[in-house]
């Protein structure tokens, strides 16, 4: 049996969407944008070996780096690209490695789906010699999108999802975080890459590589894409927004948390 054709893990109720059933076009839409890139493979620094964990579809990973590729979602490990290695069927919380076995450890807009975040962050620390790169949102600067105008529901949602900052670093035994600017025309498909494109949110395909959308009650998505297309045909959405339109960057919600180097025994989650 490959990699590829590992029975589903079993699924845990938790924060994130149920994958298997809401990750039709991931791969299309999820693409990684080679300035953010940039960045994640300068705080993987000089690691050989990293573990991707949530992985997906596989965008992110390092072409140049052997890569251990950890997810739980059948449907997701499906997506992966033929030129990438299989993705191990695993969860954050109970990654599969032994204590210091790979030079560092990446997570790439994830952690909000997991059922324990701080669990699966011990994890990465466990298993890395080297750097943790974590991906993620400040929930306290989530409402900068104006897209939370016409779904303010997200802001609750999201807020209970993706754990705070200082409790990210706190998990890693010590981190730094640094803003990541959104620029313009990322190419990935997640919520901020459209702050000056307004109407990718008209398009269904957009929205269903987006794992807020399914989390919504019922009528609200239906009830944002009306009032988003009439600000549109309006201009009210112009009028607002439509500085966003030229501008070069988006400060907005997205986080690099690094973690230097371990300095100690690595600890399972027994002990954390």
């Amino acid at each position: 049996m490959t990699a590829r054709d590992q029975p589903p893990v079993p699924a845990r109720p938790g924060r994130g969407i149920d994958y298997e059933r809401h990750s039709v076009g991931y791969a299309r839409q999820r693409r990684a944008d080679p300035r953010i890139a940039a960045l994640i493979d300068a705080a993987l620094g000089d690691a050989r070996t990293v573990v991707n964990v949530g992985a997906g579809a596989g965008s992110y990973e390092p072409p140049d780096r052997h890569v251990i590729a950890i997810e739980p979602a059948a449907a997701m490990r499906a997506q992966r690209p033929p030129l990438l290695a299989p993705a191990i069927a695993a969860h954050a919380e109970a990654l599969p490695l032994d204590d210091g076995s790979v030079d560092a450890a990446m997570a790439v807009v994830t952690i909000h789906h997991w059922q324990d975040p701080a669990a699966g962050l011990r994890e990465l620390r466990r298993v890395a010699r080297g750097p943790v790169v974590v991906l993620t949102v400040d929930p306290d600067a989530l409402d900068r999108l104006w897209l939370t105008d016409y779904l303010p529901e997200t802001l609750a949602d999201d807020r209970a999802r993706f754990p705070p900052i200082d409790a990210v670093a706190q998990a890693l035994g010590g981190a730094t975080a640094t803003p990541v600017a959104i620029p313009h025309g990322c190419t990935d498909g997640f919520l901020e890459a459209f702050y000056h494109r307004p109407e990718a949110f008209l398009d269904p395909a957009v929205r269903a590589a987006q794992s807020i959308w399914p989390r919504l009650p019922p009528g609200a998505e239906e009830r944002a894409v009306a009032a988003l297309r009439r600000d549109l045909i309006s201009g009210a959405w112009d009028d607002r927004w439509g500085f966003l339109r030229d501008a070069p960057a988006f400060d907005g919600a997205f986080r690099l948390v690094v973690a230097p180097p371990a300095t100690g025994p690595a600890t399972g989650p027994a002990a954390a």
